[in-house]
């Protein structure tokens, strides 16, 4: 990570302590330079041109968004991490943050806090700019023209973007397309869809046009043109409401998508509007194309013998049916956002499809209660399958009785309506061929993961990386390389998919895991409501499980990826085989109870098993007799404890406050000033506490920041019509 700083902030540091002589600064230069650009001095403050925005949810406490309006980026964040947010104004220090989080929550949030600035940080929204130092030396390596850079980006994705749509549709609304949104103007297209709608119902009841008609070649020519008039009019719905409600539309372009040529629009901007302007601009593109529709019907009704009466009346039809495709909220198309935006549940789709492939099997094993959300789910996602098998179904009959005969006439007519046929087969096969190739690549992952998991047993290089991971975990530092070997022998590879968990609340230990790859989430579970709360996000190189089977305890969380993910996995009965070692390893079990007790303190329980061994190695174990005295009102303060078992009253001015016990603090004032202690602490009972002074939470902040996930908690959200 590149300093938050920046190396000229450095240079002027250096120079405020050099006079004009050129006289050696005072003090040490290399420690005001490590002072400098130590992450945990960062002062974060929120650029004065962030936007944040907070909405409710129906199923949990709701969601924050904040816009970067100069990069157009945009996060989605936990409702608590709003007062994080409001804590970033220039005035602490990231140490400063985890410390008042600390004192405001009971637990000391080091991930929560330290991966949300990193983020921050990287994406610009803070006013400390940051620099993408990789990226400048990959460009400089690899100089390449504008023009290169677009072929090699349509190479890779398919899709030519642009980045000034959000002047043309400006444009577009500044000279004369705001009239749209005039109550006027907007009943009179709401007349012509209505009205529309029911010219095209009395060409059905008269029969006055079919599927296949006279002029092939040059109506299925126009009607291609008037197809890409309709994307381009759908797309153009949801880009003005952008602009009317005084957003931005990031880019739009155009992308071969799954052999279906497309236009698309990078709307983003319009997450941060309220859910009544969602729910517009969701329905504007369809909307868009109920106009098209009811006035080509009109056009057809009118003029039946007009030449392209017939090619109007087919482009109504094209329109009436991606109408409906499009709104219906089974799919993830305007009709799904419209629907999760009246339910207050952003991600919908994505719940019920988590919930049907890894949850909903894991109840009904476990013969547990189904609340009101896993009905909810359940229900949604067993509708989204039925709607696909009818869909498939539906589309299969429609295609083969309306639109055989005017197959079998395009083939028959000669070279020229055969290539327009082929054109016509690719672009109406573009879902069933995008459905294939997901298929395909979903097998394709199952495939990889079977292979993986069968080179893993056969390459060396392999059990190598195992073992050095499990090397480098606090827990496993003082094991013999016999031993360790051993373990690596006997470690298996596990993939995970998005959303799938290695092991699930309440479940019998009988594995702990270290991650290869990707990011998993460790969540707490309310049985009662259903509810989640996050607890900690686990990157390359960490553990999680040990502790479940020294304690012999059930799993007191879940967690679950982050995205496909891989971990390293060894089983009960290898790590019982390391820990029966007693001769080699006598410290090994008790220092694991240790970390165990931490775990169950409140004010630690967020923290991952590195940064509870770090803990261990920085803090100690310290007991109290009955009347003894922990600490002394006006002494000077240096370190903090926590409360394991036994009572301490807490007095002030000679005069007792409170009494508190086990799972409570004391003293956390000194981790961040030098200052008098604001109160006497003495033991009531026999206590045991857990002391760390403040290089030892130093310590622990500034490896947490530099060693945190690389990736945020935080969820970029886009969003493409």
């Amino acid at each position: 990570m590149s300093s938050p700083e920046g190396s000229t902030d450095v240079y002027r540091l250096l120079a405020e302590d050099i006079d004009a002589n050129g006289a050696r600064p005072d003090g040490d230069v290399w420690e005001r330079i490590v002072h400098l650009v130590d992450p945990t001095e960062l002062r974060p403050k929120l650029a004065d041109d962030i936007e944040i925005r907070v909405f409710e949810q129906r199923w949990g406490d709701g969601y924050v968004m904040i816009a970067n309006p100069r990069d157009l980026l945009h996060y989605r964040l936990a409702a608590s991490d709003l007062g994080l947010l409001q804590m970033m104004d220039g005035t602490r220090t990231v140490k400063e943050i985890v410390i008042e989080r600390f004192e405001g929550s009971g637990e000391m949030e080091l991930s929560t806090v330290i991966d949300l600035v990193r983020s921050l940080y990287r994406g610009n929204f803070l006013v400390q700019r940051y620099v993408d130092v990789p990226s400048m030396v990959t460009r400089a390596m690899d100089p390449v023209t504008e023009r290169r850079r677009k072929a090699r980006q349509f190479g890779r994705t398919l899709s030519i973007e642009w980045e000034g749509a959000h002047r043309l549709v400006k444009w577009l609304y500044d000279h004369g397309l705001k009239w749209v949104f005039k109550r006027a103007v907007l009943v009179a297209l709401i007349a012509i869809a209505f009205v529309g709608l029911g010219a095209f119902v009395d060409i059905l009841r008269h029969e006055q046009f079919v599927i296949a008609g006279r002029s092939l070649a040059i109506g299925f020519v126009v009607l291609i043109v008037l197809d890409y008039v309709m994307v381009f009019c759908h797309e153009l719905g949801h880009a003005l409401v952008i602009v009317h409600n005084g957003r931005r539309i990031r880019s739009a372009g155009f992308q071969i998508y799954f052999g279906s040529p497309a236009f698309f629009v990078e709307s983003s901007d319009g997450l941060m509007m309220d859910r009544r302007q969602q729910i517009i601009e969701s329905f504007a593109g369809p909307f868009a194309q109920l106009v098209l529709a009811g006035m080509a019907s009109l056009i057809a009704r009118s003029y039946p013998e007009w030449i392209l009466s017939e090619t109007m009346y087919k482009f109504a039809v094209l329109n009436y049916l991606v109408v409906i495709m499009n709104l219906i909220p089974l799919l993830e198309l305007d009709g799904y956002y419209i629907l999760a935006d009246l339910i207050e549940v952003p991600d919908l789709r994505e719940r019920s499809l988590v919930f049907m492939r890894r949850d909903l099997f894991h109840k009904l094993r476990a013969r547990e209660r189904f609340s009101k959300r896993d009905v909810g789910l359940l229900l949604y996602g067993v509708l989204g399958v039925a709607f696909t098998i009818f869909s498939l179904y539906t589309a299969y009959y429609y295609w083969q009785t309306v639109f055989g005969d005017l197959v079998s006439r395009l083939w028959a007519e000669g070279p020229v309506t055969r290539l327009l046929l082929l054109i016509l087969a690719v672009f109406i096969a573009g879902p069933l061929l995008r459905g294939l190739i997901k298929l395909l690549r979903a097998v394709g992952r199952e495939v990889r993961a079977v292979w993986r998991r069968i080179r893993f047993r056969l390459e060396t290089g392999w059990r190598v990386e195992a073992s050095e991971l499990i090397d480098a975990l606090p827990m496993f530092e003082d094991i013999p390389v016999d031993a360790l070997n051993e373990i690596a022998g006997r470690v298996r590879l596990r993939d995970l998919g998005d959303g799938q968990s290695a092991f699930r609340q309440g479940d019998q230990p009988d594995a702990f895991y270290v991650v290869r790859k990707g990011v998993l989430e460790v969540v707490e579970e309310d049985a009662e409501s259903g509810e989640e709360r996050r607890i900690r996000d686990l990157g390359r190189g960490e553990s999680f499980g040990e502790l479940g089977l020294v304690t012999a305890a059930p799993r007191a969380a879940t967690v679950r990826a982050l995205g496909p993910a891989e971990v390293f996995e060894v089983d009960k009965g290898a790590f019982d085989h390391l820990l029966a070692d007693k001769l080699q390893l006598p410290d090994f079990e008790p220092t694991l109870q240790q970390v165990a007790e931490l775990r169950g303190l409140s004010c630690f329980s967020g923290l991952s098993t590195a940064q509870l061994w770090e803990l261990l190695d920085r803090g100690a174990w310290v007991s109290f007799a009955p009347g003894e005295q922990i600490m002394r009102e006006g002494d000077v303060g240096d370190s903090f404890y926590a409360i394991s078992s036994g009572q301490v009253d807490i007095v002030k001015d000679e005069r007792l406050v409170t009494t508190i016990g086990r799972g409570s603090y004391f003293g956390e004032v000194a981790l961040l000033m030098e200052v008098p202690r604001t109160a006497t602490v003495t033991a009531r009972t026999p206590v045991r506490t857990f002391r760390l002074d403040r290089d030892g939470f130093d310590h622990l902040v500034g490896d947490a920041f530099r060693r945190g996930t690389l990736i945020s908690h935080a969820v970029t959200e886009e969003l493409t019509h």
